[in-house]
């Protein structure tokens, strides 16, 4: 990642010639760019066509090298703030030049980060190394002259962003997708974090509703739901001619949560009826040598193909050649994934969790089955596998309800206006 603090420092060194406007934004994140986060992307491109002052910060480094990126993501790459990039040296140079420019802002955020941890010794390990980047994020932030930070996601990447507008003054916000900050509210310090906050967007009403649970009814009005998408002029339906195998395709990170086992042992009740079906798996993860392991050992290798991680314009090129696209996760936000596939006219199956009832119509756009159930999963697929006329009417179906509700560019306009009504 040489190349990218290379730039990354000529565009710090240019922070004098910045001038005051009002608002300048901030958003951090906790990985970008991130092949599995694409949708950070768009929005954030998104954004700054329609005029916003907006800058980036990522605690971890890009996933890729330089090099391995898209034109798009490398300069956002190259414009990004890294937060983990100090050496050694640095660091120890660093923190004692904060804290004697800004004794004040060092010892805000000291108290903030002890409030946080209270008397337990490993949290309150973890929240001063929070505080470290929360110190070096504001400074950042106080360079570059943006005044309003925004976080996507509730978890520890939110705790460098509370604890940064703590230390430094500044005014933050948080776009909360769930189900992670969920799990365990007092361990991701959730209820401080939405006191702290100016406004939260929630990705989903059921999003809403689990914040509402932990949020006193005076800061219910803080909360907008204002919901993800995709451009459907980008995914648009290929013309498909079913041919003598159905391609079934599923797109996520190999990991429990999104219940690949599950649509593998689907998978093989299927194919003692049907034989004529494929699954492709898109995404890498710490799960795929066990789900490797069950199709050997079920002797399924010739019906599934494991692609790994593929970057926006593969996977899009993978869904075109898709009849079905399957998702059987037992816990989600709201699956961009599937929204692409429901706006390439690609019949969905997935479960009943979190906010996908609210972007699949079950019977409508697609099947929703219940998480974890085999059999429930088997017997939906079969239904779309068996009934071409079905896969057609569900797809044409769930590209109308994308574009009316889940369509980018015009959910980015709603973003736009929310943030200019919190901001103001």
């Amino acid at each position: 990642m040489q190349e990218i603090h290379t730039l990354q420092a000529s565009l710090e060194d240019s922070s004098d010639r910045i001038p005051l406007q009002t608002p300048r934004l901030a958003y951090l994140l906790s990985q970008y760019p991130a092949v599995s986060h694409t949708f950070f992307l768009k929005e954030i491109l998104g954004l700054k066509q329609l005029g916003f002052q907006l800058e980036t910060a990522s605690i971890n480094s890009a996933d890729r090298s330089l090099d391995q990126l898209p034109l798009n993501e490398a300069r956002e790459a190259g414009s990004t703030y890294y937060v983990k990039t100090l050496s050694l040296p640095r660091i120890l140079t660093t923190f004692p030049l904060l804290a004697l420019r800004n004794p004040v802002v060092c010892l805000r955020g000291l108290r903030a980060a002890l409030r946080l941890s209270g008397w337990d010794l490993r949290s309150g390990v973890y929240a001063l190394f929070y505080l470290g980047e929360a110190l070096l994020l504001g400074a950042w932030m106080k360079r570059r002259a943006l005044q309003h930070l925004h976080v996507h996601f509730g978890g520890p990447v939110a705790t460098v962003g509370m604890l940064t507008a703590e230390a430094w003054g500044f005014s933050y916000s948080l776009t909360l997708h769930g189900p992670e900050e969920f799990y365990d509210v007092i361990a991701s310090y959730l209820p401080q974090k939405i006191a702290r906050a100016k406004f939260i967007f929630c990705i989903s009403n059921f999003c809403r509703s689990q914040v509402m649970k932990y949020a006193p009814p005076a800061h219910w009005e803080k909360l907008r739901v204002l919901r993800l998408g995709v451009d459907p002029d980008e995914f648009k339906p290929i013309p498909r001619h079913p041919g003598p195998v159905l391609n079934i395709v599923s797109v996520g990170r190999l990991v429990p949560a999104k219940g690949q086992l599950v649509l593998l042992q689907a998978l093989h009740r299927l194919i003692t009826t049907e034989q004529s079906i494929h699954l492709t798996l898109i995404g890498d993860g710490p799960e795929r040598k066990n789900l490797q392991q069950f199709v050997v050992s079920h002797r399924l290798s010739s019906y599934i193909t494991f692609l790994g991680a593929l970057n926006h314009d593969q996977t899009r090129q993978q869904l075109a050649r898709a009849d079905i696209f399957a998702l059987a996760s037992f816990a989600e936000g709201v699956p961009v994934a599937l929204m692409e596939a429901m706006a390439m006219e690609i019949p969905c199956v997935s479960t009943q969790v979190a906010g996908i009832p609210e972007l699949i119509r079950d019977g409508i756009d697609g099947f929703l089955v219940p998480a974890s159930s085999v059999e429930a999963l088997t017997d939906a697929i079969h239904k779309l596998v068996v009934d071409e006329t079905l896969r057609e009417r569900m797809g044409s179906s769930a590209r109308a309800h994308i574009i009316d509700s889940y369509n980018l560019p015009r959910n980015l306009q709603t973003l736009a206006s929310a943030f200019e009504q919190c901001l103001s």
